[in-house]
């Protein structure tokens, strides 16, 4: 099974990367809320201790409704590096294997994919790092004050190596992140009953969050650990609140197993399961407006409410190279002009 991977390329570069940045921004800040249960609950926080619910609970009592949206920033900032190293390396990968028609394997696509993500997580990964110890603090009694003065403080009481503690498992977890990811798109077309390249875009949504439910629940186990392993550190307040003490990646599994069972691995994933759907569903959304704003905006479609293309304007061409026809028609205009004035003279 082949994909043919295409961007819109009524859409300048720019657009495109603004258009992710900001749909991006909007969803995860709407589904803040339950991104903090989640890394509370991977980390083993006293707030997780009575399930789903009371954790919602115990951090509202505790921390008050801005407890919901510690983190967030760190996590929206790091969105916009993030998604241009993930698009430049995505890109340049699957051009390396397209076929002459400009095809590529679903498989070839997906690992292409993951290894954007890690390239794009290497660079990112420090943000990460704040992100979970100000969600992991007490935010009335805070260790960590803004993103900036975060990423100082942990550097300078505990050197570089911090800010990139449980990296590996980042890598570790594309693995089976993207085995799942292809496994589920393989059998896609068994579950619709109909080829792929048929599919609806609901369909296509559908698929991504069943492939982002499966790949995310497999891989569940590193995230787990690598969230241990940002948040413990022998300078804060018990340790940074996780639930063992360990001395590495290996121990940190070692540990969580003897002590807390194997299903402690995912703790946290009901959270996680249920901001699938919002979170795809508004970055969809947000994503489709803002396309369609610049779409309005570069000439293509006649209101930034609807998808009607203007009469006249030629889709398959380029927003520079649309600009450029303009330019031409407007001086073929003016010349037109001139020439029948001077013959009425």
């Amino acid at each position: 099974m082949v994909v043919s991977v295409k961007n819109d390329t009524r859409l300048t570069g720019s657009q495109s990367f603004l258009c992710a940045g900001f749909a991006g921004f909007f969803s995860k800040t709407v589904t803040s809320p339950l991104e903090v249960v989640k890394i509370k609950s991977q980390v083993g926080t006293f707030h997780c201790k009575g399930g789903f619910l009371q954790t919602f609970i115990v951090i509202y009592r505790n921390e008050g409704l801005r407890g919901f949206w510690k983190g967030n920033m760190a996590s929206c900032l790091r969105l916009f590096p993030y998604t241009a190293v993930h698009l430049t390396t995505y890109k340049k990968i699957v051009h390396l294997h397209m076929d002459e028609l400009g095809f590529i394997s679903q498989w070839r696509a997906i690992f292409a994919g993951g290894l954007a993500g890690v390239a794009a997580a290497l660079l990112t990964y420090p943000l990460e790092v704040a992100e979970t110890r100000l969600i992991v603090q007490n935010c009335r009694q805070p260790t960590y004050v803004g993103v900036a003065r975060t990423l100082s403080k942990i550097y300078r009481n505990e050197g570089l190596p911090a800010l990139y503690r449980g990296f590996s498992l980042t890598v570790l977890g594309a693995v089976p992140f993207s085995v799942s990811c292809y496994a589920v798109y393989m059998n896609m077309d068994k579950l619709w009953q109909e080829p792929y390249f048929r599919f609806t875009p609901l369909q296509n949504f559908v698929n991504g969050c069943i492939a982002a439910g499966v790949a995310q629940t497999l891989s569940y186990p590193f995230e787990t650990v690598k969230r241990k392993m940002q948040a413990q550190s022998p300078r804060l307040p018990h340790f940074g609140g996780v639930d063992v003490h360990f001395a590495g990646m290996t121990d940190c599994f070692r540990q969580v197993i003897r002590n807390k069972g194997v299903l402690t691995l995912w703790n946290g994933l009901t959270a996680n399961t249920l901001k699938i759907v919002p979170y795809s569903g508004l970055l969809f959304t947000c994503c489709e407006m803002c396309k369609q704003v610049c779409l309005y905006r570069n000439g293509y479609i006649v209101s930034p409410l609807s998808y009607t293309p203007t009469p006249g304007v030629d889709q398959s061409l380029g927003p520079y190279e649309l600009e450029e026809v303009r330019r031409c028609l407007k001086n073929r205009n003016f010349g037109s002009g001139e020439s029948s004035l001077g013959n009425r003279w």
